[in-house]
């Protein structure tokens, strides 16, 4: 087994009401995937395909107001996340897990999704 990821940004504004007035972010994301190592290349997953699908994902959501998108509604770490990983895991059945964060080194927030026990369950 071996896992391997890649990182992007984007920046974005959302609100989560009642909680928050508009505001925007800096978003850090990670998405991480394992499995048996390609003999040739040794990554789990061809990474320029996957490079190809997260520019898709950024450029729906890099620069925009969250709430808009279809299925980010109510924009939290952890529903940008799920939405990430649901876009990503029919592509590529390797995806382990999804980071999210935002904030400035040592004062960070994020949730890490992984939709691997649903997808196993049927859910």
């Amino acid at each position: 087994m071996i896992e391997t990821f890649k990182e992007f940004t984007f920046e974005a504004a959302h609100q989560l009401q009642p909680y928050s007035g508009l505001h925007g972010h800096s978003f850090q994301v990670s998405v991480h995937l394992v499995g048996d190592p390609d003999p040739v290349f040794g990554w789990p997953a061809n990474l320029y395909e996957l490079e190809k699908q997260i520019e898709l994902l950024r450029k729906t959501i890099d620069h925009t107001y969250l709430n808009d998108i279809e299925g980010l509604a109510v924009p939290s770490l952890e529903n940008v996340a799920r939405w990430i990983w649901d876009r990503l895991e029919p592509q590529f059945p390797q995806l382990d897990r999804v980071a999210v964060r935002r904030g400035a080194q040592g004062q960070a927030e994020g949730t890490v999704y992984s939709g691997r026990a649903l997808h196993k369950a049927g859910a």
